[in-house]
C-alpha cells in the first residue's frame, strides 16, 4: 500500500489504527476511481498501471494483473501473478520514491512502513 505520508500518523501504533481505519473503506465514493486521490497517488497510479495493468474486471477469478484500491489518501494493491512478485515490489519502492509516498510493504513479516527521505529515496520509518 502506498500513501500520503502527511496523511498518516508517524508513530507505528498510530499508524496501524489508521491504517485499519482507512481500510475499512468508509470513504464516500467508488474506490475504482484514481481522481478520488491526491495528485501524487495519481501519478504514481498512471506510472505503475502502465508496467501492471489492472486486473480484468469481466473475469471471476483472474490469475494475473493487479487489484487496485484508491481512496484519498491511500492506494492499495493485490498483485495476482505470484511469479511477478519480486518485480512489483520493486516497481512499487521505486514509484512511491519517485513520487514522495510512503509504501506501508502489508505483506511482509516485518509489515515496514517507509517514508520519504528527501533525497529521492524511501527510508524505514518502523517495522514489527
Amino acid at each position: 500500500m502506498v500513501f500520503a505520508p502527511d496523511a498518516a500518523p508517524s508513530k507505528r501504533p498510530a499508524f496501524l489504527d489508521w491504517y485499519e481505519e482507512q481500510t475499512e473503506w468508509n470513504e464516500d465514493h467508488d474506490y475504482d476511481d484514481p481522481r478520488v486521490a491526491t495528485p501524487a497517488l495519481q501519478a504514481f497510479h498512471a506510472d505503475l498501471t502502465a508496467e501492471f495493468p489492472p486486473a480484468p474486471a469481466d473475469v471471476p477469478d483472474p490469475a494475473s494483473g493487479t487489484d487496485y484500491t484508491i481512496g484519498r489518501t491511500l492506494l492499495y494493491m493485490s498483485f495476482l501473478d505470484w511469479d511477478r512478485i519480486d518485480a512489483a515490489w520493486e516497481a512499487v519502492h521505486r514509484l512511491a520514491a519517485k513520487h514522495e509516498l510512503g509504501f506501508f510493504d502489508v505483506s511482509s513479516d516485518l509489515a515496514e512502513v517507509w517514508l520519504p527521505d528527501r533525497k529521492g529515496g524511501l527510508r524505514v520509518a518502523h517495522s514489527d
